[in-house]
């Protein structure tokens, strides 16, 4: 059996985008019956957590999370690098070392090949290891799309894990990737994109945040989380709602991939975007009416997006430099904590 079509054409979204939007999301969690009843649980559902977190003992903690999509590139291999290379971001979000993942796979069995199939979770493969973990086994199911994914379990100091609501007044916020991976996406479904933007697309998005791992050693971290599909602005909200600061962000700063500007122009987005801005538009607030490029770019949905950081202000400088170091070279300050709520874009 063969198949000569898209893998992308065999899913209605890809990547983050595919996540609900965020004020559908909240209505369906509204009446969940979330139980937190174990005290050894130090994080779970609450302000959206990039995973949660189980200690063990005084100096252990279980950091466990799950993710997983439908294709973003029609490549089964770079398809498979880049959704284990966004699952395993979240427990190096939350400043943990990753110790082994069990794969998700749901594939339309009678329409793709076995070798398109092993292509894909070998590209998974290929990123576990190189972030030095095993997949010890995994679930299937035969879908109508096809879907792949990885449950990680991490291990983390209790005393030194980061989350995404304990950023301090006067912080800087840092951002180790450019934005703009959703549009690119978009882009590629239209067939628009040229060889040099896709090659972008895949580097940013097999790009493994192992920083975030050395960075639970640094006291001057105070909060962290990744950038994935409710975009820049709505992962930033997040902060700054558990915070309860306001995040100023300076537009100018963020890093966006070049590519990406030049169709975000054209208003080449997901559907993904437009949905975000709706669902958090009103807390973001500005000087000056936000043009249609500055909501398109805020609400895009990264998939394995970077790492977004705060942290003193006497620590930027030095935080920077070890992002550079690591070869997250665009990384830089986009704004900074002060009193209030919401975001302020300036």
């Amino acid at each position: 059996m063969s198949y000569n079509g898209r893998l992308t054409s065999l899913s209605h979204g890809g990547g983050c985008g595919c996540k609900i939007a965020p004020a559908v999301l909240s209505k369906i969690l509204q009446f969940s019956p979330f139980v937190t009843f174990a005290p050894q649980l130090l994080a779970g559902h609450q302000n959206n957590e990039d995973a949660a977190v189980y200690q063990i003992n005084d100096d252990q903690a279980i950091v466990a999370t799950t993710d997983f999509f439908m294709p973003i590139v029609d490549d089964p291999f770079d398809f498979g690098r880049i959704a284990a290379s966004n699952a395993i971001s979240d427990i190096y979000a939350m400043g943990a070392k990753p110790l082994f993942a069990l794969a998700i796979l749901g594939m339309p069995i009678n329409v793709l090949p076995i070798e398109t199939i092993q292509r894909i979770t070998a590209g998974g493969q290929a990123v576990c290891a190189a972030a030095g973990i095993p997949i010890a086994g995994g679930h299937s199911i035969d879908s109508v799309e096809p879907i792949y994914g990885l449950i990680v379990i991490g291990i983390v100091d209790p005393k030194k894990f980061k989350r995404n609501k304990t950023s301090q007044i006067g912080d800087s916020i840092i951002l180790s990737k450019p934005i703009g991976i959703g549009i690119l996406s978009a882009a590629f479904k239209q067939e628009k994109i040229s060889e040099k933007a896709y090659a972008k697309l895949i580097d940013y998005t097999t790009q493994l945040n192992i920083p975030g791992m050395n960075l639970a050693n640094h006291d001057q971290v105070h909060a962290m989380t990744d950038v994935t599909g409710f975009g820049l602005a709505g992962h930033l909200l997040e902060m700054s709602r558990g915070s309860q600061l306001k995040a100023q962000l300076m537009f100018d700063q963020i890093p966006v991939i070049e590519e990406a500007l030049e169709f975000a122009k054209n208003n080449i987005v997901t559907g993904a975007s437009n949905r975000n801005w709706q669902g958090y538009g009103d807390e973001v607030q500005s000087n000056l009416e936000l043009s249609q490029l500055q909501k398109n770019l805020l609400s895009d949905p990264q998939t394995s997006g970077g790492l977004l950081i705060s942290c003193a202000p006497e620590f930027e400088e030095t935080l920077i430099q070890q992002l550079h170091t690591a070869g997250f070279i665009e990384a830089k300050k986009i704004g900074q904590f002060v009193e209030g709520t919401g975001i302020e874009v300036i």
